[in-house]
């Protein structure tokens, strides 16, 4: 893979919990991550935390990226504050770029039409069918899941999340990939030599 920069899309209400494995790997392992606000202005986690935006969302292309990640937020079950992101998913994957999306964004990427034609997975199904979107024949009961270029996952799965991630772009594979996931959502101590060789 010639790009090494992942894009973290940050808005307020922006989950923090849900991409912290995902973005400390990346990094550890050569990738930049660049986060993308709706503006460059500063933006608030659920946590609290303000963060200011490396650029802005109209400013991002998918030839410029790896992978957009798309976290959960209360905004995107009160109105349209965050479609654009939604669009930009699109964007993304027309263009063949993956997309990972978790929690409160896989409703987003419902309501653009994007889990129609796709295995997906999110919190529940009902959650996802009360966008009314036209996908509820290909959600899975799963941690995470994979369809070509997008990753979905539910809120309480950022481990899961990470490994899909990690998978996608060649960060640990095979063994090391496993014993990444046994360390981090088995407590698995055994995996960490495997990690570590």
């Amino acid at each position: 893979m010639t790009n090494r920069t992942v894009h973290l899309g940050v808005y307020n209400t922006f989950a923090d919990w849900e991409t912290g494995h995902t973005t400390a790997h990346l990094t550890q392992n050569g990738f930049t991550v660049k986060t993308v606000g709706p503006t460059t202005a500063p933006v608030t986690t659920m946590g609290g935390v303000r963060i200011q935006p490396d650029l802005a969302l109209g400013d991002l292309g998918p030839q410029d990226s790896a992978l957009l990640i798309l976290t959960g937020a209360h905004l995107w079950d009160t109105g349209d504050d965050l479609a654009p992101f939604a669009a930009k998913a699109r964007e993304f994957l027309d263009a063949g770029v993956p997309v990972a999306a978790i929690c409160g964004a896989t409703a987003g990427l419902a309501r653009e039409g994007l889990l129609d034609d796709r295995a997906h997975t999110s919190a529940v199904s009902f959650y996802l069918g009360a966008t009314g979107y036209k996908g509820g024949e290909h959600y899975r009961e799963a941690d995470a899941v994979t369809d070509g270029a997008l990753t979905t996952a539910g809120p309480t799965e950022p481990v899961a999340f990470a490994r899909e991630v990690f998978d996608r772009l060649g960060v640990y594979e095979g063994e090391k990939l496993d014993a990444w996931y046994r360390l981090f959502h088995d407590s698995d101590a055994s995996a960490f030599e495997i990690l570590e060789s």
